[in-house]
């Protein structure tokens, strides 16, 4: 795995009401989170490959769907510098990922029905009241980019 990204394995508890799944708790994951997003995509849409300078994502995905995410280890100071990572993540694999500033990570939706994913980051998305410039370098739009995701609409 990439160092400093962290998958957590999320755990279902089920009875006769339903099922509940804990997707974050500060005490343990360690983070701080400032907002929370939901977003869904249809299938075989890309978002990203996009990093951060500064903010940390942390994706929660139970679906229902399910992605292939994507990661680059772009930290020319890491010890896993140039890796490169892809995983199933969603419905049948629910897990939390937290991805660090300098990780490249993108996502596309492998079910037809589309995907949902839950974001946390810890930082507000344009600053305080929408007014600051947007922490990500975005890597789709350049296409001599290394950080592609194969076979995806946009």
């Amino acid at each position: 795995m990439i160092d400093g990204v962290v998958v957590k394995n999320l755990e279902t508890f089920s009875d006769d009401r339903g099922w509940l799944i804990e997707i974050f708790r500060r005490d343990s994951d360690g983070f701080n989170a400032k907002m929370s997003y939901l977003s869904m995509t249809k299938f075989g849409v890309v978002r990203g490959p996009h990093e951060h300078a500064r903010q940390s994502d942390f994706f929660v995905f139970i679906g229902p769907g399910s992605f292939e995410l994507h990661l680059w280890d772009n930290r020319k100071q890491s010890k896993t510098y140039g890796e490169y990572v892809m995983i199933e993540v969603g419905e049948d694999n629910k897990v939390s990922v937290l991805v660090p500033p300098g990780v490249v990570h993108g996502y596309k939706s492998i079910s037809e029905e589309g995907s949902v994913c839950i974001n946390l980051p810890n930082e507000l998305y344009a600053g305080e009241g929408k007014t600051e410039e947007v922490d990500e370098i975005r890597h789709e739009d350049n296409p001599h980019s290394r950080f592609r995701i194969a076979g995806g609409a946009r």
